[in-house]
């Protein structure tokens, strides 16, 4: 409440000194007056009065309104504390809720979430097929019995594989006289493509079945690959990782997956690559091109690198040549692929060759019955311009480990997988 005057009792707020010398003069001294009254003066408005009580009466006043004032502006700062603390909470409530969605949706993105593998989207996937009347059901049951003796098996049923195109390049490259000056080819390679139970999601293991398929009509992998001599299914080669991480390879990428693929739909890359063909004794190195080298985004020190590993053996000036070299798996963030040779132009530009698994057999059985224009070559082709993403990632094989080598390569592999070129 305002304070009231002492004489009268009348609310006169902050006009109360005013308000006394107007209504209640004649209560008080004038100062200097020198008629042998005794004066008291306010100490907080220098108010003079002549009784003591009423100066005291008035200085209660004052204390009353300044403690008012001040526990008003008390209850501000408590209530603008309150606010704050609200405020505060909700935002971390929020950031956690966001955190918790980012979270589940890479583990969807990577195949994390345990939703299931192979099989069951193979399933799902022909159960839609049959929904939408584009598969019979005859051809679903047909195709349910061939998949399930391909996991029992543990052997890919071939159904998404295209042979010869290395071969018909070979012949194609022969008879090319228009912009390739000289052109560096894989020992051959199969094509593998992502199939109803891998689509979105199986690029690396296809680039794996690629990369084996080529070693496997290699002799000199003989030894290493004597217990894998088809090409294996999706879930066996997640099953092989998992027996590379139980030999030691690789732990901290083991525990990204929490040392389990099997079964799941969760993406794999370079290192799985590389952790896995090192348990089979065959002697690889990862490349990390971190970061571009070239103007607008670009790797031309990548096309190089692999311009060098397939011309390091070849002697002469053949314009075709044939090589013995595996092919090289090519990974980036998202997807990976095969690289099976490398062009170099009448202009001296490069350009890669490459196997994607997200390429079906349609396209790839075209290269087959390759016409004299070369159309059909264009979806294999890549030039500096069109590899711009941040990073890649290459697994190149270059031999055979012995035992000793295998395990010092397992114990190194604990620290540091890659190398990186500056």
């Amino acid at each position: 409440a305002p304070p009231e005057c002492p004489f009268c009792g009348e609310a006169a707020g902050r006009q109360l000194e005013e308000h006394v010398r107007a209504r209640h003069g004649h209560l008080l001294g004038a100062p200097g007056t020198g008629d042998g009254e005794q004066l008291y003066e306010c100490p907080m408005c220098s108010l003079t009065c002549t009784n003591i009580q009423i100066l005291e009466e008035h200085v209660d006043l004052h204390l009353e309104e300044q403690n008012f004032s001040e526990g008003g502006n008390i209850r501000d700062l408590e209530l603008a504390q309150q606010l704050q603390t609200e405020e505060h909470e909700r935002q971390r409530s929020e950031e956690e809720k966001r955190e918790r969605e980012e979270f589940k949706k890479l583990q969807r993105q990577y195949g994390l979430d345990n939703s299931g593998g192979f099989k069951q989207q193979f399933l799902k996937n022909m159960e839609r097929e049959v929904d939408r009347g584009r598969m019979p059901p005859f051809e679903y049951h047909k195709r349910k019995a061939d998949m399930m003796e391909s996991l029992a098996s543990g052997i890919d049923d071939g159904k998404t594989k295209t042979s010869g195109v290395i071969e018909a390049l070979c012949e194609y490259y022969q008879n090319e006289n228009k912009d390739v000056r000289r052109v560096w080819l894989s020992a051959g390679v199969d094509h593998f493509h992502s199939s109803l139970g891998d689509r979105g999601w199986g690029c690396g293991y296809r680039n794996f079945q690629m990369l084996l398929s080529s070693l496997l009509q290699n002799s000199f992998y003989n030894d290493c690959l004597r217990d894998t001599t088809l090409i294996p299914s999706i879930p066996k080669i997640q099953s092989m990782i998992e027996d590379a991480w139980r030999e030691g390879f690789d732990p901290h990428g083991a525990s990204h997956f929490n040392n389990r693929l099997h079964g799941s739909k969760a993406w794999i890359g370079a290192c799985e690559i590389y952790s896995l063909l090192t348990s089979l004794r065959i002697k690889c190195q990862i490349i990390d091109f971190h970061k571009p080298t070239g103007p607008m985004g670009t790797h031309p020190r990548l096309f190089e690198w692999i311009l060098r590993y397939y011309s390091a053996d070849s002697e002469g000036g053949a314009k075709v040549v044939c090589t013995s070299k595996p092919p090289i798996y090519l990974q980036h963030q998202g997807h990976s692929r095969t690289v099976v040779g490398i062009e170099e132009k009448k202009n001296k530009s490069l350009c890669l060759l490459l196997f994607d698994p997200g390429c079906s057999s349609q396209e790839m059985q075209k290269l087959l019955k390759q016409n004299s224009d070369g159309t059909a070559v264009k979806v294999l082709r890549k030039f500096v311009g069109s590899l711009k993403e941040k990073q890649y990632q290459i697994v190149a094989v270059d031999g055979v480990l012995s035992l000793e080598e295998k395990a010092a390569r397992c114990r190194a592999s604990q620290v540091l997988t890659s190398e990186k070129i500056p």
